[in-house]
């Protein structure tokens, strides 16, 4: 398990918030599909939220803070550089339900970083810190941080930076084991985030760090938390093409258990299931576009299915993707290798 500030988490995994995907169909779909008796998933975060649009309470803004019962535990991550609008954004998210609210200090965006937010605070420490300081003042529930190693390989902060958030009252950080010069290339630095865990284990043992990077299955988790010594992690476009991989992770973790492949027929109701919430959330068009993008991710992990993707570029309706895939069903509820086929 996992505590952050007074926030007690069943898992220490976590959904990280990756713009475009992490919206609440998607959300919804991880926890089902995450659910009893494996679990898996502790805490899942909303898509990067600008502070002063959530102010403004921009439409856009409000889709995507959008939530609802079911999608509990949830934090709200914000981003933005100045700490008054900051701060409000956190009282406004605190007021709609937000278990924690995390401050992006990581996006290597160039939009976000040309307005001084995301990974551009980790240029000015002090500045940083004070920021932090307000947010936390301004409401009740944790606040996290979400952060890089640095602007570059001249400029790191993994020793620095989280003990002195943590002195301002930040609950937990997270860290993505890049610089922002790197962006997503080459492969995640196990040795930054392990710098952290060293820098808050001396000043503040009791602030979880939580790991992110390259974890596309159950190995990389347990590996990441073997090396660095990371108390949790946060899993992000691996959990895009396999929903079900915090149950799978969990139970490495928990137990050393490989649990066997989720069967053929789940995986596509699984489908079904998001395609339902997109239309419910989104209206049909857009579900429908949606799905066009998600079944990229999916697909591997549907086969066979000859011409999956070629016949959902073609469809436009959503009477024509349900039809296509009750087609889908029927055949793998009569196929006898479905439920073991990977």
């Amino acid at each position: 398990m996992l505590r952050i500030g007074d926030v007690q988490l069943d898992s220490p995994l976590l959904l990280a918030p990756i713009a475009r995907y992490c919206d609440l169909p998607f959300r919804l779909v991880v926890r089902r599909i995450n659910g009893p008796p494996e679990g898996g998933l502790g805490l899942a975060c909303t898509e990067l939220l600008s502070s002063h649009a959530v102010v403004r309470e921009n439409e856009r803004s409000l889709e995507l803070a959008k939530s609802c019962e079911d999608d509990r535990p949830l934090c709200m991550q914000l981003y933005g550089a100045d700490a008054d609008i900051l701060a409000e954004s956190a009282r406004w998210a605190e007021a709609r339900g937000a278990a924690v609210i995390d401050i992006n200090m990581g996006c290597p965006v160039d939009k976000v970083t040309k307005r001084n937010g995301g990974s551009k605070l980790l240029c000015d420490p002090s500045g940083t810190v004070a920021l932090a300081r307000r947010v936390v003042e301004s409401v009740k529930v944790p606040v996290t941080a979400k952060i890089r190693m640095g602007w570059d390989d001249g400029s790191l902060i993994t020793r620095t930076l989280p003990p002195a958030l943590a002195d301002a009252g930040i609950a937990s950080v997270t860290v993505h084991g890049r610089t922002t010069e790197q962006k997503f290339r080459p492969s995640v630095r196990l040795e930054g985030i392990a710098d952290v865990v060293e820098a808050l284990a001396r000043r503040h043992p009791n602030v979880p760090v939580i790991g992110n990077g390259d974890v596309r299955t159950p190995e990389d988790a347990r590996k990441m938390i073997a090396v660095t010594g990371c108390h949790g992690v946060m899993i992000g476009r691996g959990a895009l093409s396999t929903p079900w991989i915090f149950r799978e992770t969990a139970a490495l973790l928990r137990g050393g258990r490989t649990l066997p492949p989720i069967p053929r027929p789940q995986r596509v109701a699984m489908v079904m299931e998001h395609f339902d919430l997109l239309c419910r959330y989104k209206g049909e068009r857009r579900a429908v576009h949606g799905m066009r993008q998600r079944i990229t991710w999916y697909s591997p992990h549907l086969q066979p299915w000859p011409g999956l993707r070629r016949h959902v570029r073609k469809i436009e309706t959503a009477s024509e993707f349900y039809d296509f895939l009750a087609g889908a069903m029927a055949s793998v509820s009569t196929d006898p290798h479905a439920a073991i086929a990977a």
